[in-house]
């Protein structure tokens, strides 16, 4: 992990070498294309009803601040972590695509992770919508197949495995909070980010999590994506998200009553 450590602290300047070593992550069990664990950090609940969060930094490569917000989140969460919720963090889905020479959204496949998943029913072949709709924009190729990539698997399996309430993706640049899911109410903003549902495209984590799964999905979108929000907003977001999971702490028995 130390070796990881060294090349986040070396491509962004917020997030040193030290901070990222001191938050000790779990022994790495998936690794990306090009060999590079994923990392991963689990803070456990102390009661077994408690509210289980996936969170996602990082799963496109080139939204700097995606994967710098989760590490200061990560931090503060490895201070003051009461054990109320269960929490389970990758906060660099994509290292190839962040840590190779130039930065990109997609892996070292040139897939977009974010197109990558199983596509709901209804919804077209993320391929098929990618020829047809996104003009073959090879930022938005999502791949041969649904869950080609390892990264994408890795999500996949701990969906299955950790069986998570809600999951939290961050990305960059819209500015904006979105949300996949009608089992919950959504916040209507965190710290400066407002509700603004922009829907859901075939092959995205929010269209398999919640129209194949049923798990909310809440997409964090910073402002910008090479540029930290101010350590006020980073602190606002976070209590604003701590207390509306808070606020669902019968968050399973809403999520099953509504099935």
């Amino acid at each position: 992990m130390q070796l990881l450590c060294g090349k986040i602290g070396r491509k962004l300047s917020s997030v040193s070498v030290k901070e990222c070593n001191a938050l000790a992550f779990d022994e790495p069990r998936f690794y990306s294309v090009g060999g590079l664990p994923i990392l991963e950090k689990h803070f456990p609940a102390t009661k077994s009803h408690a509210p289980k969060v996936l969170f996602i930094g990082g799963i496109h490569g080139d939204e700097y601040s995606s994967v710098s917000v989760t590490f200061k989140w990560l931090k503060t969460l490895n201070k003051h972590h009461s054990g109320a919720y269960d929490w389970h963090f990758l906060p660099l889905a994509n290292p190839d695509g962040l840590l190779q020479s130039r930065s990109s959204r997609v892996n070292r496949n040139k897939v977009d992770l974010n197109r990558n998943f199983i596509p709901a029913s209804g919804f077209p072949d993320p391929l098929v919508h990618w020829k047809k709709k996104a003009r073959e924009r090879s930022r938005y190729y999502p791949g041969k197949a649904p869950l080609s990539e390892p990264e994408s698997q890795v999500i996949h399996q701990l969906i299955e495995e950790y069986r998570p309430d809600i999951v939290v993706s961050v990305h960059a640049p819209h500015g904006i909070l979105d949300f996949d899911g009608s089992s919950l109410k959504p916040p209507k903003k965190l710290g400066p980010l407002h509700l603004r549902q922009l829907g859901t495209y075939p092959g995205s984590l929010g269209n398999y999590a919640w129209f194949v799964k049923r798990i909310p999905v809440m997409t964090i979108e910073l402002p910008h994506a090479g540029i930290m929000p101010s350590r006020r907003d980073i602190g606002r977001m976070w209590t604003d998200l701590v207390g509306w999971v808070g606020e669902k702490s019968t968050i399973r028995k809403e999520i099953v009553l509504s099935d």
